[in-house]
């Protein structure tokens, strides 16, 4: 049983074809036709990418999923092609095989959901709540279902020898298992006070700039606002302007468009002035970045993945990235024990974490340089790991190699150990932090 139908509970589903006799997705919305936006993926108007460990990870998934999405208008986009202003300056240009596959959140949920909605083993409970789990304090043995928004509709019960939260950021899941007497699971908290205002463009007529993607990041302390604009299907960009807690936009065009003027460089509002607006102002507060750790503490028969196990600040593009590594991992159990039961589940759950890992690290650490940022990770280890990732910033504006490594570990091909490798190392130490930064 997938409890969430969205870009989690989808490959949740997939990833279990074969090992279940039966797979049934519980999802409040009812889906569209066509690609489209919903009301149950609040964060689906803003700027969405698959790094390039996500579409491997879909990939391996899905075979021919990528040739389905670019057919479909996703654009696939070198990191070599980014014109990224980092908190040190430029990143320095090079040729890179490490790229990110941009496109609006409906076309790659529209494509997922096409290719498991094939699968004969998977039954759709649609415009349907979950109010509740079945079981005991230490074991999981179904859920609690009604049709939605109807108080007093019939609760039903659906029996699972498996079940698998996927309804995102929003989980229940903590206050359904203090209902059975379970103990809660240790949690991490890091909360930078992020908002978001989006916006759709049509691109001019005429020459394309000189890169395929644009990303202007935030800089701690006194920079604390953030610009994106992704290449998107239909001929247009999408555009997110993110800040930190005290600088978020007011709502609607204005807004945006002064927010837009506030950012460190004006490349985003050059990029934008001649681009015709292809829809509203949408803004979104997706609340604090929580980690819960039910690798440690989680009863039989329960599995958690997505942004219910693990929700980051959206600044960092992470989290549809570690949806598919999650769902890749399920897959590895399933196929490790040859079946969903609990041996499946412990070890499902163990390579959850594992792939949450390094993307947990990246943006909590990265989140606690804001000064009105609350809790994250602290001490002289977090002060030595900023030093360093400063050195390797500065340096990664003159040097490509470095700024290969760099590409690597925030696309999560790469372990953070790949900026410790020697040839990184000397070059960060030999420059010494410095160098000029190259020009856009």
């Amino acid at each position: 049983m997938v409890i969430g139908g969205g870009l989690a509970g989808m490959l949740t589903a997939w990833a279990l074809r074969g090992y279940a006799e039966r797979i049934v997705v519980v999802e409040r919305d009812r889906y569209p036709e066509r690609p489209a936006f919903r009301s149950g993926v609040p964060q689906g108007r803003h700027a969405h990418l698959l790094l390039e460990a996500g579409h491997r990870a879909l990939e391996a998934l899905m075979p021919g999923v990528r040739e389905e999405l670019t057919a479909a208008g996703a654009v696939r986009v070198p990191m070599s092609g980014v014109r990224w202003l980092s908190a040190a300056g430029w990143l320095a240009k090079y040729e890179s095989e490490v790229a990110f596959l941009s496109c609006t959140r409906p076309l790659l949920d529209h494509t997922v959901l096409r290719r498991v909605r094939g699968e004969p083993t998977v039954r759709w409970l649609e415009n349907t709540d979950v109010v509740g789990l079945l079981g005991a304090p230490g074991e999981v043995t179904g859920a609690q279902v009604r049709a939605r928004g109807d108080a007093r509709a019939e609760v039903r019960e659906v029996r699972a020898e498996l079940v698998v939260d996927a309804s995102g950021r929003t989980s229940a899941l903590p206050s359904w298992l203090a209902r059975l007497g379970c103990p809660p699971a240790p949690e991490e908290r890091v909360d930078a006070g992020v908002s978001y205002a989006s916006r759709l463009y049509d691109r001019p007529a005429g020459p394309d700039p000189d890169f395929a993607a644009l990303y202007l990041q935030t800089k701690a302390p006194d920079a604390p606002r953030l610009g994106v604009a992704l290449p998107v299907e239909d001929g247009r960009w999408i555009a997110s302007l993110g800040s930190m807690r005290g600088a978020q936009a007011e709502p609607g065009a204005a807004g945006f468009d002064r927010q837009l003027g506030l950012l460190r460089d004006p490349s985003l509002r050059e990029l934008l002035a001649d681009a015709e607006p292809a829809g509203a102002v949408r803004g979104f507060w997706p609340g604090p970045g929580v980690r819960r750790h039910y690798e440690r503490r989680a009863p039989r028969g329960l599995v958690v993945i997505g942004d219910a196990v693990c929700t980051f600040n959206p600044v960092y593009g992470q989290g549809i990235t570690v949806a598919a590594l999650g769902a890749r991992a399920l897959r590895a159990a399933a196929e490790r024990h040859g079946g969903i039961g609990h041996r499946t589940a412990h070890t499902a759950r163990k390579g959850i974490a594992a792939a949450t890992n390094t993307a947990w690290m990246l943006s909590s650490s990265e989140d606690v340089r804001f000064p009105a940022t609350t809790g994250g990770p602290a001490g002289m280890s977090v002060r030595a790991q900023h030093r360093y990732l400063d050195r390797v910033m500065r340096r990664a504006t003159v040097d490509p190699r470095v700024c290969k490594a760099l590409h690597e570990v925030m696309s999560l091909v790469a372990a953070p150990t790949a900026l410790m490798r020697p040839a990184v190392l000397g070059a960060v130490l030999r420059g010494g932090g410095s160098g000029r930064p190259t020009s856009p």
